[in-house]
């Protein structure tokens, strides 16, 4: 089949289609196009048009700059198709847009691969070969399809008392309009682990623009005595809502006497209930956002694998795929990983990724 991109400056047409396309993404979503280009990327989106004009799929594409000459092309968690078997022909579509500058096209499918043993990941869609994903590429999903009861069963016995626990004490958590609480948390969260962040106003860009056409963008905080203690920003579109940011902070109340209270169990609050109110709103899948490719007890993110795991068991992979545009493409490849690693040293002192 042959497709073409039809370029759209319409906001709600855009978001209306990414919205309903069955292999969606809330990151193909204009709202998160936005906040990148706070980033200094600039967001192009396009409708996938098929035979007789129909729309097939849309398609959000980052142009970033590199150097002079050089740019790349990124589809984070993208394109949102009917089908990933229109991936060859979205190839060809792309390179009749695409500049002479752009040196690479990478996508990152939205379908999840189960990470069982033995589960085989494609290493390749026609002309598109596996490659390193922007986003973290393994993660933990939850399916909300099932009642509460059933997912108050299926969560690990500690999670289950520590939900508990947190409800005797008082915890409140859901929805809360403090973005200042969630800042708090979330760059406490990066200094303790040595994680890097992008400039605050990408976030207050995500979660305005985030709203503003046809996705959802939301804070959950998890509150003690009205102290935030943990939480995060969740972006949400179709079926799906990603819990991309976030963390918590110690909790070291202490009594009258000066002696520690105990401990609230706010993150295990505040993941419960951030499920419980995704389902309330219609979303079946609830996604994670990323644990460690590789698992090692000894890094801060096994913490958070252990964490996450104690909501739900159901890992998958969110493989990502390039597509070369110019004969740069794999002296650009090798730069980016280069540039990757000294980051890593710079700001964590290791060369290995987070996730």
């Amino acid at each position: 089949m042959r497709l073409k991109l039809l370029e759209t400056t319409d906001p709600r047409v855009y978001d209306d289609a990414v919205r309903s396309l069955p292999i969606t993404s809330a990151l193909q979503g204009w709202g998160y196009g936005e906040a990148r280009r706070v980033l200094g990327q600039t967001p192009m989106r396009f409708l996938i048009a098929g035979e007789a004009g129909r729309t097939v799929g849309a398609l959000q594409l980052l142009r970033k700059r590199l150097v002079p000459g050089f740019s790349t092309l990124y589809a984070p968690r993208g394109p949102a198709l009917q089908s990933l078997d229109l991936l060859p022909a979205v190839a060809e579509a792309v390179k009749a847009v695409a500049k002479p500058s752009d040196a690479i096209l990478k996508i990152e499918p939205p379908v999840p691969l189960p990470a069982d043993e033995g589960s085989e990941i494609p290493e390749g869609y026609g002309p598109f070969r596996r490659a390193e994903s922007e986003q973290p590429e393994h993660t933990i999903l939850a399916d909300l399809g099932r009642t509460e009861d059933e997912l108050f069963a299926g969560l690990h016995s500690m999670a289950r008392r520590n939900v508990r626990t947190a409800q005797k004490l008082g915890v409140v958590a859901g929805r809360d309009d403090d973005f200042d609480a969630f800042w708090e948390i979330f760059t406490a969260t990066n200094e303790r682990a040595k994680l890097g962040a992008y400039p605050r106003a990408y976030y207050e860009t995500l979660l305005r623009e985030g709203n503003a056409h046809g996705g959802e963008a939301y804070i959950v905080l998890s509150r003690h005595g009205g102290k935030a203690l943990a939480g995060g920003l969740f972006l949400g579109m179709g079926g799906g809502t990603s819990y991309l940011f976030g963390g918590s902070v110690r909790d070291d109340r202490v009594d009258e006497s000066g002696k520690p209270l105990k401990d609230s169990k706010a993150p295990d609050a505040f993941y419960w209930n951030a499920m419980l109110d995704a389902k309330a709103r219609g979303y079946t899948l609830f996604d994670f956002w990323g644990i460690p490719r590789v698992l090692d007890e000894e890094k801060h993110s096994f913490g958070v694998f252990k964490m996450k795991l104690k909501f739900s068991e159901q890992r998958a992979w969110y493989p990502a795929y390039d597509l070369p545009l110019n004969a740069a493409a794999p002296a650009i490849v090798r730069a980016l990983r280069w540039r990757k690693t000294q980051n890593n040293k710079r700001k964590r002192g290791s060369a290995e990724d987070v996730l």
